[in-house]
């Protein structure tokens, strides 16, 4: 059964004994310009990610998904409020595969594995390792122009595992791809997922590929930017994009969307 369950948008969540969140957001702000000039594009975030999960991040463009992405990968500061990822610094995908065209494939990934401190002897193995993880066995010593859009998505998807986190960042990274390539990207990156129990904060615009990845939705309002509502997806994995019950939540949270551009729009 599929429930949608609406949370405090001002309230974190609660330690249990057994675990602390994997990602903690408390009452984040961030604010770009100076006096007279300035724009807050997020405001009084509170956020809890559990070990484990699989969060989307939904809400129309210009509504600070990808600012709360870099805020939690620590490439930005938050105005105000904290941050806590307890765990490594989390790992960055983004929508351009952002790969080192004069490298191989291979090379791509050990270059990460040599930033994380994986000795020398031990980076040729591990790239091969994470190229058969994402499909790619045999792609070595593939050049970046040889591979097709997918393929060099599952490259930096290799590569941000090799980062030897357990929380993975995902900034809209199956958004130019064709859809037949998403599909099976979605499949994937669930299989992963599940495999290596990765933590994924995902950011997307596509409601349907929100609720067919995640466990729970999170909607962000036109900005400034907050939590408006979240939904707790309780369909099993895999899942397919055109199921009855991944289109029928899509439609409720689809309606949610448009009331908060709507909403934004009046402003």
């Amino acid at each position: 059964m599929t429930t949608a369950l609406t949370t405090p948008m001002d309230a974190p969540g609660v330690d249990t004994p057994q675990e602390r969140p994997a990602v903690r957001l408390s009452h984040v702000s961030r604010t770009f310009g100076g006096p007279g000039a300035a724009t807050t594009v997020l405001d009084d975030i509170s956020l809890d990610v559990a070990p484990g999960e699989f969060v989307t991040l939904l809400g129309a463009s210009g509504c600070g998904k990808s600012t709360l992405l870099n805020l939690v990968a620590g490439l930005d500061e938050p105005s105000s409020g904290t941050i806590e990822v307890p765990g490594a610094r989390p790992a960055l995908m983004f929508q351009d595969h952002a790969l080192f065209p004069w490298l191989t494939a291979g090379r791509n990934i050990e270059l990460a594995l040599r930033l994380a401190g994986v000795p020398r002897e031990e980076r040729g193995p591990e790239a091969e390792r994470l190229l058969e993880l994402v499909r790619l066995g045999g792609a070595h010593r593939k050049r970046v122009h040889e591979l097709s859009g997918g393929m060099r998505q599952r490259v930096a998807l290799a590569r941000s595992l090799a980062q030897g986190s357990t929380v993975l960042l995902m900034d809209e990274p199956f958004a130019a791809l064709d859809a037949i390539t998403r599909d099976v990207l979605h499949d994937e990156i669930t299989r992963i997922w599940e495999e290596r129990r990765l933590t994924v904060l995902f950011v997307t615009h596509n409601v349907r590929e929100a609720v067919r990845l995640a466990q729970r939705v999170v909607l962000l309002s036109s900005r400034p930017g907050r939590i408006a509502r979240e939904w707790r997806i309780d369909l099993p994995q895999p899942r397919r994009g055109e199921s009855a019950e991944v289109a029928d939540l899509s439609v409720d949270i689809t309606e949610h969307l448009r009331g908060e551009i709507s909403r934004h729009g009046r402003h």
